[in-house]
């Protein structure tokens, strides 16, 4: 049986080891970005890593710095058996609301991975529609190796998404704020009324 070995906690890799113990053999970690923003879509992404994967610092996108997040972004793509983006759009969000658009997202992640995994390890409560055997894991980006580097490549590639409609948008602060419900964000809403990439069914814009 293969043995994960690095510069992580045991308890980062419990979930994988696990797994293996079972018999499973391709294991993707699976995690989203950009379930509570206003605008934008919800990016997701699957991870297979190596069993000799030895990369420190990785964890949950939300305790590392943009800074962080993008030096490791490349650094996990290189090393990575395979990785995989799925996302769903805002008008997606809108019509299937931000629950079911996030597990689309996810699903279409693992889809996009170039080898087919045996075993998925999803963060949250949910799992999502797929044959492939899976476990959901709450807060699973702070306690899978695997899912916690799908949450930095998720999220990076989601904030380079929102760098680009800013571009578009400039009056919202995308860039600065990811679409998220800051005061800033929501004053500019009030300002200039919402854009085309705003989420219409989410408060704060279907009021507005």
């Amino acid at each position: 049986m293969p043995d994960i070995r690095g510069s992580f906690s045991a308890d980062m890799l419990a979930f994988e080891k696990q797994a293996m113990l079972s018999g499973y053999k391709v294991i993707a970690g699976v995690d989203e970005a950009g379930r509570g923003p206003l605008a934008g879509p919800v990016v997701s992404a699957a991870v297979v890593l190596p069993d000799s994967f030895d990369v420190p610092g990785i964890n949950d996108s939300k305790k590392l710095s943009e800074k962080k997040r993008e030096t490791l972004f490349p650094v996990i793509q290189n090393h990575a058996i395979a990785f995989g983006i799925g996302m769903a759009d805002h008008e997606e969000i809108d019509r299937i609301n931000i629950l079911q658009a996030s597990l689309l997202s996810m699903k279409r992640a693992v889809e996009d991975l170039q080898v087919r995994p045996d075993y998925l390890l999803i963060d949250g409560k949910f799992t999502i529609n797929s044959t492939i055997d899976q476990r959901s894991v709450i807060k699973g980006d702070a306690l899978s190796l695997s899912i916690a580097a799908a949450s930095i490549i998720a999220k990076v590639t989601r904030d380079r998404i929102m760098a680009e409609l800013d571009l578009q948008y400039p009056e919202y602060g995308l860039k600065r704020h990811k679409g998220y419900p800051t005061k800033a964000h929501k004053e500019a809403i009030l300002t200039h009324g919402p854009c085309p990439v705003h989420r219409k069914s989410f408060k704060g814009v279907k009021d507005i």
